[in-house]
């Protein structure tokens, strides 16, 4: 049990700190000013991390790979002091560096899905407050695809529920991905 509680801690903590890393550099490629307080909230808890290796790994283009790198090695360091708790042997270490990429995965579809929650339920409360449109500006690029594939019905934009059950699909599929490293 208090394995259980321990692992669940530090997916909540090393989580959270990589999908502020991935809304990072997500918000600098859809060159969503910082000056708000998502953004000033993203730079004080990511910068510790990402300034250091933005020194080694410069930024290129509108891509800020110093936070990818951030997001990665976070969810390195996670299965790896999951690996020393477990006391596995180095066999098992081999897929430590996947583990993360799907960890990292993980992270991204879910905060996906965080946005376009968080979207709907601003479009519907509180449309025109400042939050809303940094959310807009984020759910936008991915909702464009599917909603030029499914149209209006009846006047109701579905792309948003379209788009939460792919990225679902998704996650089961990644689920099944990571578990078959695991057998």
């Amino acid at each position: 049990m208090l394995f259980q509680i321990i692992t669940f801690l530090l997916d909540v903590a090393v989580g959270l700190l990589t999908g502020l890393c991935l809304l990072r550099l997500y918000m600098q490629a859809q060159r969503i000013p910082f000056s708000n307080p998502v953004g000033r909230l993203v730079f004080a808890l990511t910068d510790w991390i990402v300034l250091p290796l933005r020194r080694i790994v410069p930024a290129s283009g509108r891509w800020d790979a110093s936070s990818a790198i951030a997001a990665y090695l976070l969810q390195l360091l996670q299965y790896v002091l999951l690996w020393l708790m477990m006391g596995s042997g180095a066999s098992q270490a081999l897929w430590l560096p996947w583990l993360a990429l799907c960890g990292a995965a993980r992270v991204v579809l879910t905060g996906c899905v965080g946005i376009v929650l968080v979207y709907v339920i601003l479009s519907w409360v509180q449309s025109n407050s400042p939050m809303s449109a940094i959310m807009e500006r984020l759910a936008e690029p991915l909702l464009r695809p599917v909603r030029r594939v499914v149209p209006l019905i009846g006047g109701i934009d579905l792309s948003p529920l379209v788009l939460l059950v792919l990225l679902q699909v998704a996650l089961m599929v990644l689920a099944y991905l990571q578990a078959g490293v695991l057998r």
